[in-house]
């Protein structure tokens, strides 16, 4: 992960009917079998070129014996610098082997039992009890780097989110394998102060110190899931003016 990767950027516009809960705007909905279900929130973010860096470094920090680095060789929409990532593509995460921290590239998103679409997110409090997500929430734990997200309001207004104390976001995540494919969906809990005024849903975000016990201790996954994330700084795409 070298400073030519350029930013990630990673977004769901072309998935649709995907019943997990990062979306634009979460309202509740009844499909044809009387079910409710909630639209996702937008699942869309970003790494520069200096938290890549930082990124490999911390890992590198944390676990000595890391043993793989990520394909640099894949790219997807790759312009001006950028190259995007969708989910169905590959992206980073920070996950355990053979009792050690490591890193490397899966694909984003769990394939719907009913073949149509996917779900790109679990919600933190409900997690262990759907049998999409229970077992590799409970065992197979993942963190998604990033350094920031981005969410529209109902108006349709973009606002970037990004922690006001460090470059590098963690967002907690899980992974399982379909048909050899290692896959990942990211954690989504209820949104704090600082989301709330743009979105109710925000993704489950972990403190560097917490990453380890995160991926590798089984024991302390649900006081995880509990956990409210820190506040963060939001910007928006433009300033709206008043003339009042």
């Amino acid at each position: 992960m070298e400073a030519k990767l350029g930013k990630w950027v990673v977004s769901h516009r072309l998935i649709r009917n995907s019943s997990s809960d990062m979306g634009k705007n979460s309202r509740n909905e009844t499909n044809k079998s009387g079910r409710k279900t909630e639209k996702t929130m937008c699942g869309r973010y970003y790494v520069d070129d200096e938290t890549a860096g930082e990124i490999k470094r911390l890992v590198e920090r944390l676990d000595e014996r890391l043993r793989r680095k990520p394909d640099q060789s894949s790219s997807h929409g790759s312009a001006a610098g950028i190259a995007a990532v969708f989910p169905s593509q590959n992206g980073i995460v920070i996950m355990g082997r053979d009792r050690h921290l490591d890193m490397g590239r899966m694909i984003w998103g769990f394939p719907r039992f009913d073949g149509k679409g996917l779900l790109i997110n679990a919600r933190a409090e409900t997690a262990v009890e759907r049998r999409s997500f229970r077992e590799c929430v409970l065992h197979r734990r993942c963190v998604v780097p990033a350094k920031g997200f981005w969410e529209w309001n109902k108006s349709k207004e973009k606002f970037s989110f990004e922690r006001p104390d460090s470059r590098i976001m963690f967002m907690a995540g899980c992974y399982d394998c379909f048909e050899g494919q290692d896959r990942f969906v990211i954690l989504t809990t209820e949104a704090n102060a600082s989301v709330r005024p743009v979105h109710d849903r925000m993704p489950l975000i972990l403190e560097q110190s917490e990453i380890e016990d995160w991926v590798m201790d089984n024991g302390v996954t649900e006081h995880f899931l509990r956990k409210t994330p820190i506040l963060l700084e939001k910007g928006a795409e433009y300033e709206q003016m008043s003339l009042f």
